[in-house]
């Protein structure tokens, strides 16, 4: 590239582009002695001409054509990434990390609120299971999912899990045929098993005393959005979180498989980001949107599962931190 001049090109697809010296020498800040002059220069290091004159107007040749076609879109994408980096950097960006099915399934349905009523910044949403590296990235703050618990960060809890087991109406019919406790309807279920949650089966039975010989799982999934689909489809008893499908447990898609053991609940998803992050006021902005919004939601969600018979017990987390580590859904 060093046997290129950048700059006489640069004259030159102006020149090519607008047709005429003048326009070139004005767009680019230069007198047209000083356009011609560069023209030149590089006609001479081609050793051909570039132009042809034809009633006081610039008629590209066909070697000036070929070089313009490149430097045309080569000055065409320079600008548009110069722009592109400008604007980055003028506009006011938000930008979180979220667990994925939280993020697909809780924060997705929602965050249209939130954005339009702060119009004037751009929101980023990674969707990942991997938590934010504050020190070395550009995140304000992560959603995690966990018992908590992260140190040398501020951490706030926003809501908790509700777990129990759900299922298909159909499925729990079946089901229903040896009888309606969940300890004669689970010896004869597929259990669907979400890898990644802190409340899993073996957990729970063990909580609720069920015993079951010879355990299985004839799916695991690695997101609880996966795991609750099959267990809308009739493909099993999921294990899951009822603010994860509150709407399919309001449109009767989902139903708790039995009412005798109660909703586990405990804090599972938190606020995380440096001391220092909250000293953006669009970060303090959406803690207390999302806090809110995770209250209103925690209500609703308990009043249907009340609704449907269920009763609730707060989860042992100090046992649970034992028996299961802090991962991301």
């Amino acid at each position: 590239m060093r046997d290129i001049n950048l700059k006489a090109t640069e004259y030159f697809e102006a020149v090519a582009r607008l047709g005429t010296v003048t326009k070139a020498a004005q767009e680019l800040g230069v007198s047209p002695s000083a356009v011609s002059q560069q023209i030149g220069m590089l006609e001479s290091q081609f050793g051909v001409r570039l132009f042809r004159r034809e009633k006081r107007r610039l008629i590209l040749t066909l070697d000036g054509d070929r070089l313009f076609q490149t430097t045309t879109q080569a000055f065409s994408a320079l600008r548009n990434a110069r722009n592109a980096i400008t604007r980055q950097r003028d506009a006011r960006a938000l930008t979180l990390r979220v667990s994925p099915s939280f993020g697909v399934r809780w924060l997705g349905p929602r965050i249209a609120a939130f954005a339009e009523a702060n119009p004037d910044w751009n929101i980023r949403i990674d969707a990942t299971p991997d938590f934010s590296a504050f020190e070395t990235e550009t995140v304000d703050f992560d959603l995690r999912y966990g018992l908590g618990g992260w140190t040398g960060l501020t951490v706030e809890g926003i809501m908790s899990d509700l777990v129990l087991p759900l299922c298909s109406p159909d499925y729990r019919d079946r089901l229903r045929q040896h009888g309606e406790s969940a300890a004669e309807m689970l010896p004869h279920a597929r259990l669907i098993d979400s890898v990644k949650t802190v409340y899993r089966w073996d957990v729970w039975l063990a909580v609720n005393r069920i015993e079951l010989r010879n355990i299985a799982y004839p799916f695991r999934f690695d997101r609880s959005s996966m795991s609750i689909e099959m267990a809308k489809q009739g493909g099993g008893v999921a294990l899951d979180n009822a603010h994860l499908c509150r709407a399919e447990l309001e449109r009767g898609d989902l139903v708790p498989l039995a009412v005798d053991c109660p909703v586990i609940e405990f804090p599972s998803y938190w606020f995380v980001c440096p001391p220092r992050h909250l000293n953006r006021r669009i970060v303090r902005r959406f803690l207390d949107w999302i806090t809110a919004e995770a209250a209103r939601d925690n209500a609703h969600t308990r009043a249907l599962l009340a609704q449907a018979g269920c009763d609730f017990h707060q989860g042992d987390v100090q046992n649970m931190q034992v028996i299961a580590p802090n991962m991301l859904q």
